[in-house]
Order: structure tokens, then C-alpha cells, then sequence
């Protein structure tokens, strides 16, 4: 994510919850604008945007345009806003549910844009679906909202940084249940939409899946559970015979040290923690979420809408900034590979 390639077009950001960080990481990337960040325009309400600035004493000149090409032109000297006028008061810290409709719609044309062309990728600012739900909003995330506006396809949430990515075979469940609903078919769905995705977005001509275990040591043999026998190393047998070079299933404990980790491009982890904790460990502030297996490229800081920092200016930009980063150079490697 260290390297950034600018892209033809602009990339569309979402405002996200307006009682959240994403204004104050919003106004704070763009200043740093000149450390190589690809052009972007903001979804968002130009008026909040400015005031946010005054209020937390940043220098963002805001400039409201009317199209996404505009914001090439802006960009150096302005921030670009398109604008989403909100219903009603803005105060950081505390969401208005009146507002809510606004946040969606800025994510639906953040969508549109983006699958229209004039735009390069779309790039979400965090969201409090509690304050959503009563405006119609009938999702549990982020994620699965934009597989609705991308025709139902299958999403894979992807978590990145500079060292690893890693995806997940179950996501927002306990451990009890992610070992329940564990099965060879879930596993080889995550690893071939990956697969695909580090080949289109990433340009990495031939991936290298490492496939975790569930249990300690593997499951040493079955001796401490048979998950990997029964259900793992049959969907890695079935990968590898479709072509996809996956790899184990490994020991949790080893696969994410400094040795192992340049051996492969993806981890598909089997349950949330898994994954996550080393990551975060790796490079807490600059994770990114990037959503695979849409019809357009959709990334997102790693964080939540920190209400108790909200428009304090303390929330930090970068990763925001390598979000951006990230979506830029995704949609590029769509852009010109054959994939």
C-alpha cells in the first residue's frame, strides 16, 4: 500500500455517520495530499466540511463541484465536495437519525459513480448502523449493502496492511459458532473469490493461498480436534485441483511470523480473531477493509465512527489514507489487466 499509483479518474469517498471521524480524517488526509494521496472527492455536505475545518483550525479550502471530473482540476488546492445536504444538525458524538438517509444515499452514489465510470473506486467512511436502521436501512454492514448495489454478488471481506493480507472464512460470530458452521464449501468460495481478486486488483500473477488450521498445532493428526482433516484439507485438495495454489492447512501459531509471512499473498483464516489479531498487531493504524468480489472497487479505513473523539481532531488519518491509497492502486491493476 506504500506505493500509490494516481488514478485516471477520481475516487469517490463517502461521508459516512457526519457525528463520526469522517469528516476529521476526511479534512486531515487531504492535507496531506502532497505525501503522493491519489485525488479524491467527498459525498458529503460542503457546509459540515468547512465548519468542521474552522472549528478544528485546519486550512482545507472546501469546493463544491458539480461532477466527479471536476475534482482532478480542484484536487491541488481544494478539497472536492459533491454535494449531500444534511436534514438537520450535525453534532460530533451524537447521530441524528434524522441524517441517515443522507449517508446512505452518499454511498449509493458513490456506487453509481463508480460502476458509471466517473469515478475510480469508492471509499467508505465508518457508519453507525444504529442510526441507520430507522431510515429503511435493512443491512447488517457496510459490506453486505454494497453487495446488494453490486446485484447480490458474494462479498469477501479482505483486511490489509504493508505485510499482510488476510481474509476469513466466518466472520461476526463466536467461536463456538464459526467452528459449527465451518465447511469445505464456505472455505473454497473465500479462497476463489481471493484468488481472483489478487490476480485482477492486486496484479499478483499467481497467488499463493496460505490455508490456516482451526485447531492448536493443526489439529496435530486429529489428536486435538478433526477439522482439518474432515474439512480443510479437503477444500485445499479441491482448490489445488481447480488450479488455485493453496497451501496447508497451517498452524495458527507459526504461519504469521516474520519468516512466513513472505511466503504467501493471502491468509484465509477460520474465525475473526484469527486473523485479525495479527494484523492489527503488524500495523494497527494504516489496516484497511477492502470488500472482493464486487463489480467495483470498494475499501474503507479500519476503524469505527470513535464517537468519543468526534471533531476533536484527535482521530488519526492514516488509515484513511492508506484506504485511499489502496483503492487507487486496485483499480488500476482492474483497469489494465486481463483478469
Amino acid at each position: 500500500m506504500s506505493k500509490t499509483h494516481a488514478p485516471v479518474r477520481p475516487l469517490a469517498l463517502t461521508m459516512g455517520e457526519p457525528a463520526g471521524v469522517g469528516g476529521d480524517i476526511t479534512l486531515k488526509s487531504w492535507q496531506r495530499r502532497g505525501e503522493g494521496l491519489p485525488p479524491f472527492f467527498a459525498i458529503d455536505d460542503p457546509e459540515r466540511l468547512s465548519a468542521l475545518a474552522e472549528a478544528l483550525k485546519l486550512n482545507v479550502p472546501v469546493r463544491e463541484i458539480e461532477a466527479p471530473e471536476e475534482a482532478l482540476t480542484h484536487f491541488p488546492e481544494h478539497l472536492p465536495v459533491l454535494r449531500e445536504s444534511l436534514s438537520a444538525t450535525n453534532t460530533p458524538g451524537r447521530p441524528n437519525s434524522n441524517n441517515a438517509k443522507h449517508v446512505i444515499r452518499s454511498i449509493e452514489r458513490a456506487v453509481t459513480l463508480t460502476q458509471s465510470g466517473d469515478a475510480a473506486a469508492v471509499v467508505t467512511n465508518p457508519i453507525a448502523k444504529d442510526a441507520l436502521y430507522g431510515a429503511g436501512f435493512e443491512f447488517p454492514g457496510h459490506t453486505e449493502f454494497l453487495a446488494h448495489l453490486s446485484g447480490d454478488k458474494k462479498p469477501v471481506m479482505m483486511l490489509a496492511c504493508d505485510k499482510l493480507r488476510v481474509v476469513l472464512a466466518t466472520v461476526h460470530v463466536s467461536i463456538r459458532d464459526a467452528a459449527e458452521h465451518l465447511n469445505t464449501a464456505t472455505i473454497c468460495d473465500v479462497a476463489r473469490i481471493t484468488h481472483t481478486a489478487l490476480k485482477r486488483d492486486f496484479a499478483i500473477p499467481a497467488p499463493i493461498i496460505a490455508v490456516a488450521g482451526l485447531n492448536p498445532h493443526a489439529g496435530e493428526g486429529g489428536a486435538m480436534g478433526r477439522e482439518e482433516i474432515d474439512i480443510i484439507s479437503p477444500a485445499i485438495k479441491r482448490l489445488r485441483a481447480d488450479g488455485i495454489d493453496a497451501q496447508g492447512p497451517f498452524p495458527p501459531d507459526t504461519m504469521f511470523t516474520a519468516k512466513a509471512l513472505p511466503t504467501y499473498d493471502a491468509a484465509l483464516c477460520m474465525y475473526h480473531d484469527q486473523g485479525l489479531i495479527p494484523l492489527k498487531t503488524l500495523d494497527f493504524e494504516r489496516g484497511v477493509n477492502a470488500t472482493l468480489g464486487l463489480d467495483f472497487v470498494r475499501t474503507s479505513p479500519d476503524h469505527g465512527t470513535a464517537f468519543d473523539i468526534a471533531g476533536t481532531g484527535q482521530a488519526s488519518e492514516e488509515s484513511l489514507m492508506a484506504a485511499l491509497t489502496m483503492a487507487a492502486n486496485m483499480s488500476q491493476a482492474r483497469t489494465q489487466g486481463t483478469v
